[in-house]
């Protein structure tokens, strides 16, 4: 049975995974919550957060076997820029002796696989944090014509936002010149709203756990068309991992 361990911050969003474990109906979704020291959407607090040593201990907590690991956390990778997010995902493969990625990278791999270029991003971070996330995306290529910052400051409070205000925050943050929406936070529940996302929006919308989620099957080799997780999942190019999944893009 695939197996992709995820390596989650805190208290949030994490029932997400349980969630999409049940619809997936196959793969395996174990979740481990990383020590964080601070819930905090500060440069300072994530760059704590993802420390290489924090997530060993998460890799080594997760029960095994394991096909592959990801780093489930947009601002905890962004941060650190791509040559340091890069850093941190090798480490984490040879923490885990598995493929392994970020929820970063996932966003840059999923616009690649839909051949998006041009994106609107919906931040729930302050305007500095999303602005990192900004410039991660224009070294994959991706430029971002509209970007919509919320403000919230902790993962908690982004936890308890209700579905019908993702679904408005979602169409509220779209740009007509762009070929995707992106809301790049796993404390963001989105996992039971993917296709209405897309419905709502008009176009694919790329949500941090979905493409989290992704990413994990990708590098375990488990890829495939799948229903109810939005365009993504429905399109072509799922069959096995590349390069870029592993951080490896020049």
């Amino acid at each position: 049975m695939t197996t992709v361990g995820i390596l989650y911050p805190g208290y949030s969003a994490e029932d997400d995974y349980p969630r999409a474990e049940k619809l997936l109906d196959g793969p395996r979704l174990p979740l481990v919550h990383t020590e964080m020291r601070e819930d905090a959407h500060r440069v300072d607090a994530l760059l704590d957060i993802g420390g290489d040593d924090v997530l060993a201990a998460g890799a080594a907590s997760l029960p095994g076997p394991l096909d592959s690991i990801i780093w489930a956390c947009t601002s905890g990778s962004f941060v650190f820029g791509w040559d340091g997010a890069a850093a941190q995902v090798e480490a984490l493969g040879r923490a885990s002796g598995v493929p392994a990625s970020s929820t970063s990278f996932a966003f840059a791999d999923a616009c690649a696989h839909l051949g998006v270029t041009r994106v609107a991003v919906g931040a729930t971070y302050p305007d500095d944090v999303a602005e990192r996330f900004v410039a991660f995306l224009a070294r994959a290529g991706v430029e971002v014509v509209s970007l919509s910052a919320r403000g919230i400051v902790t993962a908690a409070e982004v936890g308890t936002l209700p579905a019908d205000d993702v679904l408005a925050f979602a169409a509220a943050a779209d740009h007509p010149d762009a070929q995707a929406l992106l809301l790049p936070d796993t404390a963001l529940h989105t996992v039971d709203v993917l296709d209405a996302l897309d419905a709502r929006v008009g176009k694919p919308v790329l949500t941090a756990n979905q493409v989290s989620i992704w990413q994990g099957l990708r590098l375990a080799g488990a890829g495939g068309p799948r229903s109810g997780f939005g365009r993504l999942f429905a399109g072509r190019g799922m069959e096995g991992a590349t390069e870029e999944a592993r951080g490896g893009w020049d």
